[in-house]
């Protein structure tokens, strides 16, 4: 039996993902609604909720944004995907989730809220990769803010380069 080449068209029609307002492709797979909202200054939320999200080589750049809540990010196929991560001190982290533990690769990434993230596909053989999100509080897009390429250059300077590159051009 020969083994059939998975692509990104279908990931998405397999999974039913829509695109996403940071770039890539998402759907909500779980939210708690067995439970208690949680009280927050935003509003009433969920106790956590779970996507889906895939990047592809089409549509490789996850913007960078600031969300409010933790996230959990699961690996799952494909090709690395690479996290810039602005810390509020203005420091950058920079991760890369992918399979390869050996080469330092990341299964499970951690992102406090409050923190600015972006994301990027690699250059690998599948031309694309699929990860999860867990969020909590869950995720709601009022707690989530799309970065600037102005804000962002004027407060991180020091990053102009990145910013400018994971960022959409607001002109």
């Amino acid at each position: 039996m020969k083994l059939r080449h998975t692509t990104a068209n279908d990931v998405i029609a397999t999974l039913e993902l829509e695109p996403h307002v940071e770039g890539g492709f998402f759907r909500r797979t779980y939210q708690a609604d067995h439970r208690d909202m949680l009280e927050t200054t935003g509003g009433p939320r969920f106790l956590m909720t779970s996507i889906y999200y895939l990047l592809t080589a089409d549509s490789p750049v996850g913007q960078f944004h600031f969300n409010q809540s933790d996230i959990l990010h699961y690996f799952h196929l494909g090709d690395a995907i690479e996290y810039s991560l602005i810390h509020a001190d203005g420091s950058l982290q920079t991760l890369v989730m992918g399979s390869d533990v050996l080469a330092g690769h990341q299964l499970q990434l951690h992102v406090p809220g409050g923190i600015w993230k972006a994301s990027r596909l690699l250059n690998g053989e599948n031309g694309f990769g699929l990860i999860s999100e867990a969020v909590s509080p869950g995720f709601d897009f009022a707690d989530m803010e799309m970065g600037s390429r102005q804000k962002l250059t004027a407060q991180y300077p020091q990053h102009r380069a990145l910013i400018e590159k994971l960022t959409r051009d607001e002109d």
